[in-house]
Formats: C-alpha cells, sequence, structure tokens
C-alpha cells in the first residue's frame, strides 16, 4: 500500500512518507526535501509562519493559523533546518510567562471576559499545541518545555482538562459549564503528553483518554462546550487539527492505554470501514481554506488522509507485536 501511496503521491507528501515510520530507515532524504520544498503550497505554509504571531489568534479551528501550519510542517518531516521553522520556533519561545507556558498573541473581546485588544496570553486550546511544536522541532525538552508541560498537567480536573486560560485574558471562559473537561484542551493536551517521557503513562495521561473515551461511549447525550461526536465528528477529514475522529483516534494510538480498550477499537473500525476498494481514503469533510491540497476536496481519494489513516493502522499493529 506504501508504495502505491508513493506512486501518487505529490513530491511533500512523498517526502512525509519516507521521512515516517511507515519508510525504511537509512535513506538520504536530501533530495527529496529540496523536491517537497518546490512546492507552492509548502511554500505558502513556510511564509504563514514566518511571521508567527502577525495575525491575532480568534478562532482556533482555522487551518491556516500558523501553529496549525508549523505543526504540519514538523509533521512531515521539516525542521529548523528550514529558515521559516527556525524563526517561528524563536519567536515562539520570546513569549512565555513565569510558569513557562508560551504565549499567543490574542483578541478577547470584553463581552466575552477579554481585555478587547491584542495581548499575549494562552488557553488550553493552544498553549499545549506550541509546546507540541517545540518538542517536535527538538529544541531541548529540560530547557524549553519541561516547566510549561508541567504546569499544565496541573490544570487537570476529574474528567480531562477543563476550559482554562492565562490571567491575561482574565474571566473568559468556552461555552460550557465551568466543571466540564474541554474536549478540544483535553485532545491537545494528550498530544502533548504523548511526546513526553515524563508524562505519556502517568495517571494524567489515562484521566484524559479516560474523558475522551467516555464521550464517545456517551456521544449522543454529553457534548460539553458544544463539542460533539456525531455524524460530522464521524466524517474523514484533513489535516487533524481540530476535534474529529481522526484527529481523535490518531492522538489516543499513541498510548497502549488506549488501544485495547473496546471504545477506541470501536472508532477505529469506523474508519476503517470508509475504506475504499483501492485501498485509499476519501475526504468527508474539509475546511475550505485548505482548497488546493489533496484533502481539500470530497470527489476523490486524498493520498494524504490515506498516509494519516495508514500511519495510525500501522501504529496500532507495531503495538500488538511489540
Amino acid at each position: 500500500m506504501i508504495e502505491k501511496l508513493m506512486q501518487i503521491s505529490e513530491p511533500w507528501l512523498q517526502y512525509a512518507i519516507r521521512s515516517s515510520p511507515l519508510w525504511p530507515d537509512g535513506e538520504n532524504l536530501d533530495d527529496a526535501k529540496k523536491e517537497a520544498l518546490k512546492d507552492d503550497k509548502i511554500q505558502s505554509c513556510l511564509k504563514g509562519v514566518a511571521d508567527f504571531h502577525g495575525v491575532p489568534v480568534t478562532n482556533h479551528k482555522n487551518p491556516v493559523l500558523p501553529i496549525h501550519r508549523l505543526l504540519f510542517l514538523l509533521d512531515i518531516g521539516f525542521d529548523t533546518g528550514t529558515a521559516e521553522i527556525a524563526s517561528a520556533v524563536e519567536q515562539i519561545i520570546a513569549h512565555s510567562d513565569r510558569f513557562g507556558v508560551y504565549q499567543s498573541l490574542t483578541n478577547v473581546p470584553k463581552h466575552f471576559g477579554g481585555m478587547g485588544e491584542n495581548t499575549y496570553g494562552w488557553c488550553l486550546c493552544d498553549a499545549p499545541l506550541l509546546l507540541l511544536a517545540l518538542i517536535k522541532a527538538k529544541i531541548g525538552y529540560k530547557p524549553f518545555v519541561q516547566n510549561g508541560v508541567a504546569h499544565l498537567v496541573t490544570l487537570c480536573g476529574d474528567q480531562g482538562f477543563p476550559c482554562s486560560v492565562s490571567e491575561e485574558h482574565g474571566a473568559f471562559r468556552g461555552p460550557g459549564r465551568k466543571g466540564d473537561c474541554c474536549p478540544y484542551a483535553t485532545l491537545s493536551m494528550l498530544n502533548l503528553i504523548s511526546e513526553s517521557n515524563e508524562y505519556r503513562d502517568s495517571a494524567v495521561a489515562k484521566n484524559g483518554i479516560d474523558a475522551l473515551l467516555s464521550l464517545w461511549e456517551n456521544s449522543l447525550t454529553r457534548h460539553p462546550y458544544m463539542f460533539y461526536m456525531g455524524t460530522d465528528f464521524r466524517k474523514l477529514k484533513a489535516p487533524a487539527i481540530w476535534y474529529d475522529i481522526v484527529s481523535v483516534a490518531d492522538c489516543l494510538s499513541k498510548f497502549p492505554y488506549a488501544i485495547s480498550d473496546a471504545r477506541f477499537i470501536d472508532m477505529t473500525e469506523i474508519i476503517k470501514g470508509k475504506r475504499g476498494e483501492n485501498g485509499m481514503y476519501t475526504p468527508e469533510s474539509v475546511y475550505q481554506k485548505c482548497k488546493g491540497w489533496d484533502f481539500g476536496q470530497k470527489k476523490t481519494v486524498s493520498p494524504y488522509l490515506t498516509f494519516l489513516c495508514e500511519r495510525l493502522f500501522a501504529r496500532l499493529s507495531s503495538a500488538k507485536y511489540a
């Protein structure tokens, strides 16, 4: 399947495949990287992260937010050897609070409890992503990441992570009960924890995993902070930046504690059942701002979406026989 995928993929995705565990180690990727960098879409992503704090964060679901673009680039194999990514990392490091949590430029309106002006602060929807990007950029866990992660894990509640913000954002809170788990914040924290040897097998990780699987089990009745696991959630979609079945299953597949759970298996069987006769996956929902990418349409198969699903299932197979 991977050979077939390579044959129909654009150079940037060929590079991603060769940079991933799906491809044998030891291959020189310099030429593949050069070809990938020629792609106009990749260049647009790089341009979008070069001025990392140039646009205030007002909607975390926006696929062209610099943090989402940066994580996408890091995930497909690019690193700080690329000037724009190195610049983005430097800009992230330049804004942190006393706990070591990195901040985004955000504008929270006064009627939502914020300051009503551009302010550096963090929400639990973006702070874990900034720390995750630094881990993936391999800049040094202890000096740049450890303190921030240690602070964020203290925010874990009885069931996952609640909606939480830094003091700069005043009384802002999402549309839900204060004690509820925020599904997206919990997902973001789990993605961060999955890359941390300190917390991957911790009680905090298990708490978050149980919270998401409980929401799946009770998807008809529990919708905290207006996050649903209904029809739209179950549509295949890429990139994996928000709260949908591919994003959640991809995250949970990184935890041994999750992969044997019947609820997680149920989730992955739904994804597997959407595989076409050719072994490929077709998007069922798209981000309009991703038009031009193979995953930005619903008419035909998406090599990138297929890559995400194949990598997920390869991760499960590897864990099964470990």
